[in-house]
């Protein structure tokens, strides 16, 4: 698997022991979420917009309104995502910091044609939640026809990872100091009470106390 890209937006200055430069890091830290944030210009003013994504070998997806301003095409975006692991607690405060693992992608977007949005949305629900589709009315052509869908290409990525424990081992001020962990994980489904005659189906049942 290639190499990410080095250009002068992504090429690391700070921190460089922090930065991965393998592709398979970029797909580690897309696989462990589904919320980006898709940073645009609207209209000469800046826009980061909280979305939900899926991807592919390629393409990173978001999805919305056919009236969402925020999903703009032919115009370079970038595209964040951040998982923080916890909180490092160090001798100094000035030394605090986060564990975290993230991605920083910049791409111009394509807006999918007709035939193409069913598989991209396949794409970013099964990443959401895997075996859904199946499951669940998939979209009709009213529905697809309301939907912009674009494809952002991962060609141009950076990744960095921070890990491990605070840096101010020498400091002289004698205190506590490590790592508070964060571990998110999927609670126990709550069922609509319109649908309380289905039981709640396997593949969503399964991930209760699993992380993403």
């Amino acid at each position: 698997m290639s190499d990410l890209s080095a250009t002068e937006r992504t090429r690391h200055r700070r921190l460089r022991e922090q930065g991965r430069t393998d592709r398979e890091a970029l797909f580690e830290v897309l696989r462990a979420g589904f919320v980006c944030h898709l940073g645009v210009v609207v209209d000469g003013d800046p826009m980061v917009v909280p979305t939900v994504y899926g991807f592919d070998d390629d393409h990173l997806y978001v999805h919305g309104s056919v009236a969402s301003r925020s999903l703009t095409r032919n115009t370079t975006v970038c595209v964040t995502i951040t998982h923080v692991d916890g909180l490092v607690l160090a001798r100094s405060v000035f030394e605090h910091g986060v564990n975290y693992r993230s991605a920083m992608i910049y791409g111009v977007p394509r807006a999918l044609e007709e035939d193409e949005k069913l598989a991209a949305l396949r794409c970013l629900t099964e990443h959401v939640t895997p075996g859904q589709w199946d499951y669940a009315r998939q979209p009709n052509r009213k529905e697809l026809a309301a939907t912009t869908i674009l494809a952002v290409p991962l060609d141009e990525a950076s990744v960095k990872v921070r890990e491990g424990y605070p840096d101010d081992a020498g400091d002289p001020h004698d205190v506590w100091a490590g790592v508070l962990p964060l571990t998110p994980s999927w609670q126990a489904p709550l069922t609509d009470p319109q649908a309380a005659a289905h039981p709640v189906p396997p593949h969503i049942l399964a991930r209760t106390g699993t992380s993403h």
